[in-house]
């Protein structure tokens, strides 16, 4: 007799799933309605879920458990090495639990507590509807007149240059994939390095060579390409400019990745550091007492570049190289100037601290601003300078999301010179409308002006902290909005290695 099947109906397929039900039930055991509370994202690997009271069974036998211990044996594999510290530069978050708005954050006493360092988007909203009208003018005005004074010289660079010519013409390789909007992008990235002296275009060198403009010490022999998903910012960089060796750090296994291709290439080393871009984030929903009463060693954890010492990495060491990504999602941009320019070398047994590294410089588009987190921020003394605490610095990121939802149809460049200042929004300010009325009755374009001003001041708080070490930069504009509302780039460079 056949077994009664599935009674979820599938309305893509147009038929009902074709699974066999489970025990007492009408439905498989993917559609079978479930309670939440019943349910935990695994601690091996967030994205599927698992029973409570079969987490300890499930932790031996997890997929990704064989992947966790491949990626902790890796030689430049160190635990929260380039995450940086809760606190700000004059206060001491192990005296007190910090918190935004009415929320509090991770108590650095108490483990199980660590999981709130991750504040969340729903937390940061929370935080901002929580304020008094006069907390959120005082705010918004604050944000107007630190942009005024600190992003106005944001230029526009979009390039396109020569050397990419064999990409924009298409005249590539026909098995790789080509979209147009992801080409223009890498190519003004490529574009915008030639600019700044960090690559050398194989068009008219040897003019170039001739009149002593650049010379053999401008060639970077191997480049490092963190986020770097299939790798095809790499790959145009081989193509049109050549390098030596290339360096992918990326945690998942892409499908039409760019390695083959570049592997084909003559004299070109390719090397993926399998790990992820993003931060560490601890879930609410599994802690340290969970995982001890269910006598297990496994702790809640996701590889990242704040776990990348790349100093450890040998085939790296003593080689010039460039450090780039394109669109590095919130706080891995932060987590990779850090693990580029080394600054976990004031901390003790930390391999691979006497090997000096020889960065020339990098380029890296940012994005996904909403998601950053004071932890990982790389210069809280900025922001502490402005006046902004860590509060509002949540705030704010929360605010950046507002650039990119809505509709971008239409050319945003200035959206910026719009004004935001609540007193311009048409909103009868006398009466009982809180926090979250207003940010309702806001227009479009003033929620995007003020999302964008936002991002502008973290990205620009990125550029100073690399002044300050040293490093000769340019913030700009690298395509138009209508490519791509992200379109901010950081690129810097040692000035005496030019």
């Amino acid at each position: 007799m056949e077994k009664p099947r599935c009674s979820f109906w599938l309305p893509k397929k147009n038929r009902f799933c074709a699974n066999t039900r489970i025990h007492d039930s009408l439905f498989c055991g993917n559609h079978n309605l479930r309670s939440d509370h019943q349910w935990i994202p695994c601690p091996i690997d967030p994205s599927h879920s698992v029973l409570k009271e079969n987490l300890e069974g499930h932790l031996k036998r997890c997929p990704f458990v064989k992947q966790v211990q491949s990626l902790t044996v890796q030689p430049f594999y160190q635990k929260g090495i380039n995450s940086g510290i809760e606190e700000g530069p004059e206060e001491d978050e192990t005296k007190r639990p910090a918190k935004v708005g009415n929320l509090a954050l991770a108590d650095n006493n108490n483990p199980d507590s660590r999981f709130l360092d991750h504040v969340t988007s729903e937390m940061k909203r929370n935080a901002v509807h929580s304020m008094s009208l006069a907390e959120f003018c005082k705010l918004i005005e604050k944000i107007e007149s630190v942009h005024e004074s600190m992003c106005r010289d944001i230029r526009d660079s979009y390039k396109i240059p020569e050397a990419c010519g064999i990409w924009i013409k298409r005249e590539i390789d026909v098995k790789l994939p080509f979209q147009e909007k992801h080409v223009t992008q890498q190519a003004s990235i490529l574009g915008n390095l030639e600019e700044f002296g960090l690559v050398k275009s194989p068009i008219g060198s040897e003019k170039c060579d001739r009149d002593g403009s650049l010379g053999d010490d401008n060639v970077v022999p191997a480049v490092v390409e963190f986020g770097a998903g299939r790798g095809y910012l790499t790959q145009m960089l081989a193509d049109c400019y050549g390098i030596e060796k290339v360096f992918l750090v990326e945690r998942k296994s892409y499908k039409l990745k760019a390695d083959r291709s570049l592997r084909q290439k003559d004299r070109l080393i390719l090397e993926r550091l399998r790990i992820d871009s993003k931060p560490t984030i601890y879930l609410p929903a599994f802690t340290d007492t969970m995982l001890m009463s269910c006598h297990t060693s496994w702790d809640p954890i996701s590889f990242a570049v704040e776990d990348l010492n790349l100093s450890a990495v040998e085939s790296l060491q003593g080689v010039p190289y460039l450090a780039i990504g394109k669109h590095l999602c919130g706080p891995a941009t932060d987590l990779t100037l850090r693990c580029c320019l080394m600054e976990h070398c004031n901390q003790v047994n930390v391999a691979g601290c006497g090997v000096e590294l020889d960065l020339r410089g990098l380029a890296i588009a940012t994005c996904c601003h909403h998601l950053c987190q004071w932890k990982n921020y790389i210069n809280k003394t900025y922001f502490a300078s402005l006046g902004i605490t860590k509060e509002e610095f949540h705030a704010i990121t929360w605010f950046t999301s507002w650039a990119v939802d809505a509709d971008h149809g239409s050319d945003l460049s200035d959206v910026t010179n719009c004004s935001v200042h609540p007193q311009s929004i048409g909103t009868d300010f006398s009466g009982n409308n809180g926090v979250e009325d207003i940010i309702r009755n806001m227009k479009a374009v003033e929620r995007a002006a003020l999302g964008f001003m936002c991002k502008q001041i973290i990205d620009k708080g990125r550029m100073v902290w690399l002044r300050e070490h040293g490093l000769e930069t340019q913030f700009v504009k690298y395509v138009p909005p209508t490519i791509s509302p992200e379109n901010h780039l950081l690129i810097a460079r040692y000035i005496n290695h030019m």
